[in-house]
This record gives structure tokens, C-alpha cells and sequence, in this order.
């Protein structure tokens, strides 16, 4: 019997190799790197992962996790776990927990093994940590990866990743994506024929395409030669070519495939080549004796690999059986010993040998599964999903009903929520096959469907969630009054999560539910987020309102923590509504309130850097935002209320100026890739760095990007409404769209516009440059209720404008709004009114970017009075202060500017350099070719000397002259022949 012998050599894969050693060269030296190997079954991913570890030095620490194909019931985090259990038997737990340092409690969920050993940790001063969320437990792993690294480098292998579960997947791409200092090389591999439609690697694949530590090598079939190769080391002789051209045709050129069809007892030429896919995986496993046959049946039942010690406990024979046969299998290149673990040699091949299974074989082996894993008899710490996996296979919905309440249970306390969420799912459809399913789950059906519902609401299913609160709802007795409420202000929760209306309703009902009884911390909870929705609505006198009622019932039952959240509410609506004062001193007392309660006093750092902020106040707001964005840190909520707070550290930094810091901290932030609702203000301030910073091509795209996940708050949350309008609207005008601007823009004279002043004075300015575009180009708009007149919509702006007047930053908006609305046809040429605008943006209070910007304008202003010398130095004093902030839209506005009334623009030559204007445009002087760019766009002779600061008169001279050059008799063939190689003959009159 052949011994299962393969090629000496990797070939076809020498690439991939060097690939694999260079990224370890320089993940070596301190920056972190990921490879990621695709390809499909059998194409040699494990073989060349496996060339690869055995050329890592001694001193490096290599771990392997494997992904395990139990359909959908994959346990949570199994891959890293394996290789987290891997690293601590290598280094010692002690080593392994010490690394983790205050973090311990994260590898505590994945390795409760090491529970004896870990001491609880604490924070700084002193406190318990307290656990967040899931980004408590990746930031634990990812601290403990980063800490070994420093004392081995790691190389941290992942195979298998399209069977992993969510919580996996999320897991890993954290640790892809933020960790970049440690000396560790993550490979990751995955089979391409297995991302069916809507698989999430398909989505992530092109993120990591992006991502710079990355890199990804598809692992293509063997051509015929590379097969014919193949097939002559594994023989040890040269293969006929009619063997290679039907091995070449069987297998097209799949590694795997080739090895088992070649290598195989039964071999003696192409003519004994087994026809199908099917007999060429059962090949080996047909020349086996039937005991050994039978036991490869039962192992195949435990999955791709199974523990010594449970294929004893699940054999009901003579564990000598198990040698025998194992020694055989071996041999028979089968399956492959795994210290102390026997693995099929490929998944495919235990696919094949599982489907082998009768009826009553696959009852009886899963049954023996699960219960030998129930009885804790296998020596690694199993999920219940492993358990419940079993018991559905054995079709025992009793035993399955069971094994998955307790799956939902070990999944939620691991953060794992689609898995939980799935869990609960089944138990629920089996409900009514178990006689006394609610004593098994030791809840209510309603329960159970209001705990997976907040499940699928964290999995990020909370379309789903919501159709099982309804069925919860409808479901619950009329008497269960706590019970209706607290469903009821899910449904509002999911509702808002998906950025659906009728949250306030629902919260309306909640109370109405519970009116007449006792006071209550559920009673306050409900009010606190009425308030809070009232408030992001911008509905600011009703959240006052409601957020007293709520203060007064969280008193009355002795909850610091609900009345630091309502003081909060209620500050943050009296300053939005103008009581600046009155609102700060509620904050503050928020702050006060909030005590050691992580939830409350996080939230007071987010609305109070949010109020200074908006009031001017950018060096206040910095330093709140980030004494909060320190506590979301230790407390593990980083990538939650730590990215709300990085974005309130931020914004206040463009608007002081300091644009390189605050592009740094938003490429962080990015980094951490919060979940939509902590996401959205980052990625609009993604937008506005992009476009403010010179490149509208790439602002564009990305709007086009994030359009639909940024759409999903404005329904029900003011701020995102206006700020998307805002930097949307911007994008639009600087890419000269001004019907699309004008579109962004108009619903701030919408009927249900509600005033925002800190988000309203910036989206007027916008709106205003758009109608005074339009009325210049004669573009024609209109607001959402049919209003076209230029004079009237500018007169329904300003009374928008008016409510706002009195905030702290309105000085320095008023004066460019009515600098964009200035001059005789209100089209923004009034340069008196943009002096005014310079000097109101001198103000610490005003955001950086309009100083320069007003310096451009008044520039224009002065160019189209003809004033060219003092054009020139407001243009150069707008390149100055926009080059010190960073802010190269300006920068490139301003080299236009010089361009076109004719000015040398700053550090560049004033004449064309020869030989760069190609065709006949060379026969017309820098000006003409100016006048022609225009009248190529369509452009009217009025409209060039709009767009170039001179007269109609003039531009008709210079596109006579054009004409005349050309010898063209119209506009349209003058353009024609300027692209043309040669010009007609001219007379010394015509030059």
C-alpha cells in the first residue's frame, strides 16, 4: 500500500511562498502584517501554509485555528480560541494572561480553563472593569497578541475563515485592522467556492484589498505542464501523456484531486482512474477494511478532526479497535495524526465519507456526540452550539431544544450575538415539538423571544428584531404591564437603529402602560429616552419637559444614574434652544451625577464636548472629548462611545485648524470600524476632510459610497439630517453641480424643518452660495413646495437665518451669508460685504476654513471690479492661510483665481511652457484658450466674462478672434478644429 507520498516540491506555488516569507520578514521588524489565501478546495492552501511554517525560525511561536464545518452552528471564536490555547500552551498561561494585562477578563470568555489562574482586574482607580460589549473582548485579545509579540514574534494561522461565525469574522478583522505594531503575521485562508451570495467575506475580501498591511494571494489550478510535473514526482518516474492529458481532464488541475487519483493503491494507469469526484475522495477509503471503514464513519460524524478521547468515549467497542483502525487509515493516507487528534487529510474527503452514513448510523453517532460532549468528556471546553449541532443531525428536538437555550446563553455572555441570536431562533421553532419546552428553558415563550430579539438587534438584525418583539407584543398577557413596556421601548430602540420613525409613539405607549403604577427605574428609563429622542429630533421644549418628568422619577427612586442621564438630556435641549447657561449647569450636574456608572458619565462626556463644540468653544470640547475618549478605552467600548467621542475631538480640531491632527485621530478612529450608528459622524467628517483638502473626485466617490448607510438617521435625528445636507451640498458646489447642490441644500426650508442653530448656520452659508450659483448661471431651482423665484427663496432663507442670529457662532456665518447673497443681482460680488466676512472670520469662535475662504471671495470680488493688484494680494493672503491648515480646495481655487484674470499664479511661470498646448490651440494666445475651454463647455459669451472677470464685449472680441485664427465660421467648428494636428494657411492679415 502506497504511504501517501506528494511532490518534494511546492510547485506552482513558489510565489506564493516568497510572498508568505517577506511578510514575515517584515512583520519581524515591528510592523504588522496579514496574507490571505484564497482558493478553492483542494487547491493547496493548507500544503502551502504548511511549506511555510516549516521555514519559520525557532524563535518564532506558531499557532494554527481551524474553522469547523458544522453547518451554521459554528462555535463562537473557535479558530482563536484553538490558536489562543495553542499560544498558551507554548508560552504558559501565566505568560499569556500577564500579557493581557488589565484585559484578562476577555481570554477569560474564550479560555474559561484559565479562570483559576486570572486575578479580577481593575482600572486605574481602582474600580472592577467593567465589561462593554464585544469590543471589550477583541481588545483584550488584540492587548494580548500585541504584548507576547514583543517577547516572540507570532505567526498566527486561520484556516478555513468561510466557516467561520460572525463572532469570528468580527474578531479577526479587528485584529487585521488594528493591530499594527506588534511582530505578528496573521495568514488567513479561506475556500473562493464556498462565497455563495451574501457570504460576509465577499464584502470584506475588497476591504482588505485596501488596507496597506495586507496582501492577498489567489491560488490558481495547475496548468498541464505544473500536472504533469506533479504526477512525475509523485511517481517517481515520467508519466505517460496520455496519463497526464486524463489526469489533467479528471482533475482540472486541483492539487488535492491529483494526489488522491495518482497516489492510490489501485493505480496502474489512466484506464483505472476512478470517473467521478465522489469515487475519486472515497478512492483510498474503499480499499480499507469494513471495521476500519465503520470507525472512519463515526469519526467523520465528530467532524474534520476529533480528539482521541472522545472517539474513545463515543466507540462502544474495544478502544484496540480504534488503534487497528487508525493505523490502517493512517497508512491508507486517510486521515493524518494531530498530537493527540486524528484529521481527515482534507475536508472533502470527510464530507464524502459523512455522507456514507445510514439513517440509523448518523441517529446513533451524533447522539453519541452530544452526549459524551454534555458529559464534558472531551479535554477541550466545548460550546453548547457543538452540542445542539448534534442533536438536530440525530433529529432529537428535545435534547436540541436544550442544547441551544444553553448555546444562546454561553454565546450572549461572549458577545457573540448572531450566534446567540440563531440559538434562540431554533429553540424557538422547536417550542412547540418539546412538551414542556418553557420548564427546559426556564422562561416564557415571550422571553425568549424578547432575549433573541435584543440578540438580533445587536447582531445588527433589527428588521428581524423587530418582527419578534411584534410577536412577543401580541403574545403577552394583557396584566404583564412591566413586561409590554419593556417590549415596547425595544421596539423603539430597533426601530431608531434602523432609522424607521414611530419611536416616540412607542415610548408614548410604554408610558401610557405604565401609568398608575408605582414609581419604578424602568418608568424613568422610558421617560430618560422619550427625552433623548424629543432631543435628537430636535423637538427641544418637549424633551425639556419630558426630561424633568424623568429627573423627578429617577430621584424619587433613588437612581443617580437615570438622573444624570436626564440632567444630560435636559442640558443639552436648553442649550440647542438658546438657555446656554441654564444647559451647561445641567451638564455639569449630569457629570456630577453620573459617579462611577460607565453609561452615564460616558454620555456626559459625549454631550458636553458636543455643547462646547458647538458654541465656539473648540480648545474646551478637545479636552472633554478625549478625558471621555481615555475612559471608553479602559472600560473596552472604544470602538461604541469611543468613536462618538473621537468624532467630538475632531470636529473642534478642523474647526481650530489643526488639520493634520485631526485627519490622524479620523484615520484611527476609522480604523476601529464602529458600527454604523458610532460610524456615520466620522464618515461625514471622512467627507468633509476629503473635499476641504482638495480632492473632489475622491469626496464624490465616497458619498456615493456611504449614501445609504448615512440616510439611515435622518429621518429621526436632526444633527445627522443637517450635517449630511451640509457636507453633501459642499461636495455637489465644488463639483460644480449646482442643481445637485441646490437638491442637498433646500430642505432646510422644508415645513418640518426644526432650528439646530449650531448645524443650521453652516447649512444656510451652503445654501446660500448654491441659489446665488444658480441665479448667476441661471440654473433654475426650487424648493420643496414649488418656489422658483430667486427673490423669495433668499428672503425664506434669511427668515430661517433670523432664530439663529444670537448664537455664539453666528457673527462670522451671518456676514458670509449675506456676502454670498451681496452685490446688485445677489450673486456674491459685493467686495465690501466679503470684507466684512474676513474680518468676522478673524473670531476664535469661527471655524478655520472661512477665513481663506472669505479671503478667496473678496479676492474675486476685487478681480471682477477690475482691482487686479488687490485681487491678487487677498488671493495670495487665502493661499497662505489655507496652505497653513491644510485646506487645498482653497489652495486650488485660488491658483484658478490667478489663472483667470490673468495673474502669474503664486510659485509658478506666467508664459506656457513650450510644446505643452497641443494641436491648433497653439495658434491662439493663453487668454484665447481660456475663452475657448468655455465655449467648449457651451458657455455663452456672457457667461465666459462671468467666468472670467471680464466684459461680454471683450469675450466676444477674443471668440472673433478665435473664429478668425481658425478659420472657423462658427463657435462648434472653432472647436473642432483647435483639436485638429494642423491649422488652415493664414493671411498676414489674420496674423
Amino acid at each position: 500500500m502506497r504511504s501517501g507520498k506528494t511532490s518534494g516540491s511546492l510547485i506552482g506555488r513558489e510565489g506564493d511562498l516568497d510572498a508568505l516569507v517577506n511578510a514575515l520578514h517584515e512583520s519581524a521588524a515591528g510592523d504588522t502584517r496579514t496574507v490571505v489565501i484564497g482558493g478553492e478546495a483542494g487547491i493547496g492552501k493548507s500544503r502551502l501554509i504548511d511549506e511555510f511554517a516549516a521555514t519559520v525560525p525557532a524563535a518564532t511561536v506558531v499557532v494554527k485555528g481551524q474553522c469547523v464545518d458544522l453547518d451554521r452552528d459554528a462555535p463562537p471564536y473557535a479558530p482563536v480560541t484553538g490558536a489562543l490555547r495553542a499560544l498558551s500552551a507554548t508560552i504558559g498561561a501565566e505568560a499569556l494572561l500577564d500579557a493581557a494585562g488589565p484585559s484578562r477578563g476577555a481570554l477569560l470568555l474564550l479560555l474559561p480553563e484559565l479562570g483559576a489562574r486570572a486575578a479580577p482586574a481593575t482600572d486605574r482607580v481602582g474600580e472592577t472593569t467593567v465589561r462593554g460589549g464585544a469590543e471589550f473582548l477583541y481588545d483584550g485579545v488584540a492587548v494580548a497578541l500585541e504584548n507576547v509579540s514583543r517577547e516572540h514574534p507570532l505567526v498566527i494561522v486561520i484556516e478555513d475563515l468561510q466557516w467561520a461565525d460572525q463572532a469570528t469574522l468580527g474578531l479577526v478583522r479587528f485584529l487585521v485592522r488594528v493591530v499594527e505594531h506588534g511582530r505578528i503575521l496573521f495568514v488567513l485562508s479561506y475556500r473562493s467556492d464556498d462565497l455563495v451570495r451574501g457570504h460576509p467575506l465577499r464584502s470584506w475580501l475588497p476591504e482588505l484589498d485596501r488596507t496597506p498591511r495586507v496582501s492577498r494571494r489567489d491560488l490558481s489550478r495547475l496548468t498541464k505542464r505544473q500536472v504533469r510535473q506533479l504526477v512525475g514526482e509523485i511517481l517517481g518516474s515520467a508519466p505517460l501523456a496520455h496519463d497526464v492529458d486524463v489526469v489533467f481532464e479528471r482533475t482540472d488541475g486541483v492539487p488535492f484531486l491529483i494526489e488522491e487519483l495518482v497516489d492510490f493503491d489501485g493505480y496502474v494507469n489512466a484506464d483505472c482512474f476512478p470517473d467521478t469526484l465522489r469515487e475519486i475522495l472515497l478512492a483510498r477509503y474503499d480499499t480499507l477494511s469494513e471495521p476500519t471503514q465503520k470507525i472512519l464513519r463515526l469519526m467523520a460524524a465528530g467532524g474534520t478532526r476529533v480528539e482521541h478521547s472522545l472517539l474513545l468515549a463515543v466507540h462502544d467497542r474495544d478502544a484496540d479497535d480504534i488503534d487497528r483502525a487508525a493505523r490502517e487509515a493512517v497508512l491508507g493516507n486517510v486521515i493524518v495524526i494531530d498530537e493527540t487528534s486524528y484529521a481527515f487529510r482534507h475536508a472533502l474527503v470527510r464530507d464524502a465519507i459523512h455522507e456514507e452514513l445510514l439513517p440509523g448510523e448518523r441517529v446513533r453517532y451524533h447522539s453519541q456526540y452530544a452526549r459524551a460532549l454534555e458529559a464534558g468528556l472531551s479535554a477541550e471546553c466545548i460550546p453548547a452550539t457543538e452540542i445542539s449541532y448534534h442533536w438536530m443531525a440525530a433529529h432529537d428536538m428535545k435534547c436540541a431544544f436544550g442544547a441551544s437555550i444553553t448555546a444562546m446563553a454561553q454565546a450572549h455572555q461572549a458577545f457573540a450575538y448572531d450566534t446567540a441570536s440563531r440559538m434562540g431562533e431554533r429553540a424557538l421553532e422547536l417550542w412547540d415539538q418539546v412538551p414542556d419546552a418553557e420548564a427546559v428553558a426556564g422562561r416564557s415563550r415571550v422571553a425568549l423571544l424578547a432575549e433573541t430579539a435584543h440578540d438580533l438587534r445587536n447582531a445588527g438584525e433589527s428588521d428581524r428584531a423587530i418582527s419578534l418583539v411584534d410577536e412577543a407584543l401580541a403574545d403577552s398577557p394583557p396584566d404583564d404591564v412591566e413586561r409590554i413596556a419593556r417590549l415596547l421601548r425595544d421596539k423603539a430602540s430597533y426601530l431608531a437603529n434602523v432609522g424607521r420613525t414611530g419611536s416616540v409613539e412607542l415610548l408614548r405607549r410604554a408610558l401610557a402602560v405604565l401609568q398608575g403604577e408605582p414609581p419604578s427605574v424602568l418608568r424613568a428609563t422610558v421617560l430618560g429616552e422619550l427625552a433623548a429622542r424629543l432631543m435628537l429630533d430636535a423637538r427641544f421644549d418637549e424633551s425639556v419637559e419630558i426630561a424633568d418628568e424623568a429627573f423627578d422619577e429617577a430621584r424619587e427612586v433613588d437612581s443617580r444614574a437615570r438622573m444624570s442621564i436626564s440632567a444630560n438630556i435636559r442640558g443639552m435641549s436648553l442649550v440647542a434652544r438658546g438657555e446656554i447657561d441654564r444647559g451647561l449647569a445641567d451638564l455639569e450636574r449630569a457629570g456630577e451625577l453620573a459617579g462611577g456608572d460607565d453609561s452615564a458619565r460616558l454620555r456626559y462626556f459625549v454631550n458636553m464636548s458636543d455643547a462646547m463644540n458647538g458654541l465656539g468653544r473648540f480648545d474646551d470640547a478637545i479636552r472633554i472629548s478625549l478625558e471621555g475618549f481615555e475612559g471608553a478605552r479602559r472600560r473596552g467600548v472604544e470602538r461604541t462611545s469611543g468613536a462618538l467621542l473621537l468624532s467630538n475631538t475632531i470636529e473642534p480640531l478642523f474647526a481650530g485648524g489643526d488639520l493634520a491632527r485631526a485627519d490622524e485621530l479620523l484615520e484611527r478612529a476609522l480604523e476601529l470600524d464602529p458600527p454604523i450608528g458610532f460610524s456615520a459622524h466620522l464618515q461625514r467628517l471622512k467627507l468633509w476632510s476629503t473635499l476641504w483638502g482638495g480632492d473632489i473626485a475622491a469626496a464624490e466617490a465616497l458619498l456615493r459610497g456611504w449614501r445609504a448607510p448615512l440616510s439611515l438617521q435622518l429621518q429621526i435625528d436632526a444633527q445627522s439630517r443637517l450635517g449630511l445636507a451640509r457636507v453633501a451640498g459642499e461636495i455637489a458646489l465644488a463639483a460644480g453641480n449646482l442643481p445637485a447642490a441646490w437638491l442637498e441644500v433646500r430642505g432646510v426650508l422644508s415645513a418640518d424643518h426644526r432650528r439646530v442653530a449650531a448645524y443650521d448656520l453652516p447649512l444656510l452659508a451652503v445654501a446660500a452660495r448654491a441659489l446665488a450659483g444658480a441665479t448667476s448661471s441661471g440654473t433654475p431651482i426650487a424648493t420643496e413646495d414649488g418656489e422658483t423665484d430667486p427673490a423669495r427663496i433668499e428672503a425664506r432663507l434669511r427668515a430661517v437665518l433670523e432664530p439663529s442670529s444670537a448664537w455664539p457662532t453666528a457673527a462670522a456665518y451671518l456676514a458670509v451669508f449675506d456676502a454670498e447673497l451681496g452685490g446688485a443681482a445677489h450673486t456674491g460680488t459685493d467686495a465690501g460685504l466679503w470684507r466684512t466676512a474676513v474680518q468676522a472670520s478673524r473670531s476664535p469662535l469661527a471655524q478655520a476654513q472661512l477665513l481663506p475662504y472669505s479671503s478667496l471671495r473678496l479676492a474675486e470680488a476685487l478681480a471682477a471690479d477690475g482691482d487686479r493688484p488687490a485681487a491678487l494680494g487677498h488671493a495670495e493672503e487665502a493661499r497662505r492661510r489655507a496652505t497653513e491648515i491644510g485646506a487645498g480646495l482653497i489652495v486650488a481655487r485660488v491658483t484658478e483665481l490667478e489663472r483667470r484674470v490673468g495673474l502669474p499664479a503664486s510659485g509658478s511661470a506666467s508664459t506656457p511652457t513650450p510644446g505643452l498646448v497641443p494641436d491648433n490651440r497653439r495658434l491662439l494666445t493663453e487668454r484665447e484658450r481660456q475663452v475657448l475651454d468655455l465655449v467648449e463647455q457651451g458657455q455663452s459669451n456672457r457667461q465666459v466674462a462671468l467666468q472670467l472677470f471680464i466684459s461680454a464685449k471683450t469675450a466676444s472680441v477674443h471668440v472673433s478672434s478665435i473664429l478668425r485664427k481658425l478659420g472657423a465660421t462658427s463657435r462648434t467648428e472653432a472647436v473642432f478644429l483647435a483639436h485638429q494636428g494642423e491649422a488652415p494657411e493664414l493671411t498676414p492679415a489674420a496674423r
